[in-house]
């Protein structure tokens, strides 16, 4: 599967960036507003991923059925945006794996649950993504992952088989989404939910420790 691969497409938080910060002192601002102790980074990062949904449960203990949700949700979101560049940082060795991939013309873009609202600006924000050829946001389709249609989307946008593409991630999702798109799937364990969970039990093709580690791996096969 690898060895036809003709296009790499990743999910973006976990995964190419650490927005983890920035998500945390959004709702960690929220927190302090309120009277209530601020909490470390280390709190936030594992639900880092899950969006306002993870942020607002670990920081008020709050779930989607609660009569408050939407306005939190809504307040988070505002509160994100205002910072949202100011301590996101692209993960080790990115820079240099997309470098080479660009290098070696194997199209690449991105594939994120992540709304539109937050992944135009920030990605144009960011010179790494300057060479995507593809940004698919979670309400770019009806679906988002792990439903395959977003990926199909990306891999469409790249003029590339879905069966010739592969997809990294760092949550379950993504390599469900991967997988049921017939794409060849990376866990990224260096992400947040791949340092959490069982990433062996995910049925990915392939476990990486660092993004470099895919690009030896797309050259060895």
């Amino acid at each position: 599967m690898f060895q036809s691969a003709q296009a790499v497409l990743f999910d973006l938080d976990g995964t190419l960036i650490d927005s983890a910060p920035d998500l945390g002192a959004a709702v960690d601002q929220m927190r302090v507003a309120r009277g209530l102790p601020s909490l470390p980074l280390e709190h936030y990062r594992p639900m880092a991923g899950a969006g306002a949904r993870g942020m607002l449960g670990l920081a008020f203990g709050m779930t989607p059925e609660h009569p408050d949700f939407e306005a939190m949700k809504e307040e988070f979101f505002v509160t994100y945006e205002n910072c949202m560049t100011e301590r996101t940082r692209i993960f080790d060795g990115v820079v240099d794996m997309i470098a080479q991939l660009v290098a070696l013309g194997i199209p690449w873009g991105v594939v994120t649950n992540k709304s539109s609202r937050f992944t135009d600006p920030l990605t144009a924000a960011m010179p790494l993504f300057a060479t995507a050829g593809a940004i698919v946001s979670g309400n770019t389709t009806p679906h988002a992952k792990p439903h395959p249609e977003p990926l199909f989307e990306a891999a469409r946008r790249l003029s590339i088989d879905p069966a010739q593409c592969v997809y990294v991630g760092d949550d379950e999702r993504d390599i469900v989404a991967g997988l049921a798109a017939g794409m060849g799937t990376v866990a990224a364990t260096y992400g947040y939910l791949g340092q959490q969970s069982d990433f062996s039990r995910w049925n990915a093709h392939l476990h990486i420790d660092s993004p470099i580690d895919l690009l030896k791996f797309l050259k060895s096969a």
